[in-house]
């Protein structure tokens, strides 16, 4: 799998959510500032609650953007049989008979894309599985604890 094609659609990805983020963030901005939505008395909180939507959607684009900086900087390379998995790996593991791809990427963690027809999950260093894998090679068995379950899994390959 080309991973140069992966974080191009990861960027596109980013991309189409931080636009997403910058019109919600507008448009929380304008109700927060309507003339409608002034207070009539102290408990009437609409424009207080605009406002604290459109910081917090004001921030998901801060946090967006800087994804974004951090994929294009990103070095792709390719990892041989026993190379680490690290930032920049793509992983798939086995559980259970069912294959799954996860991107170990620099921020973004959650983020979806598809891929020659495979579904591939962005995962961070940071998030629990991303820290359970770092260190792991190719055709490693393992135990991974997950929202509180423990299963077995197989890294079944590291590219």
């Amino acid at each position: 799998m080309n991973k140069r094609a992966l974080i191009k659609k990861i960027l596109d990805q980013l991309t189409s959510d931080l636009e997403v983020y910058f019109r919600a963030a507008h448009a929380a901005r304008a109700e927060a500032t309507h003339e409608q939505n002034r207070a009539e008395n102290k408990y009437d909180t609409r424009g207080l609650e605009a406002s604290y939507l459109a910081h917090g959607q004001s921030r998901q684009a801060l946090e967006t953007k800087a994804a974004i900086a951090a994929f294009e900087q990103l070095e792709t390379h390719t990892f041989g049989r026993d190379a680490p998995i690290e930032l920049g790996a793509l992983v798939e593991l086995e559980q259970n008979g069912k294959r799954l791809l996860y991107f170990i990427g620099p921020k973004a963690g959650g983020t979806e894309v598809v891929q020659n027809g495979r579904e591939i999950l962005v995962i961070t260093p940071q998030s629990p599985l991303g820290a359970q894998l770092q260190g792991k090679k190719q055709g490693d068995r393992l135990q991974l604890t997950l929202a509180g379950a423990r299963d077995s899994y197989h890294v079944v390959s590291v590219k």
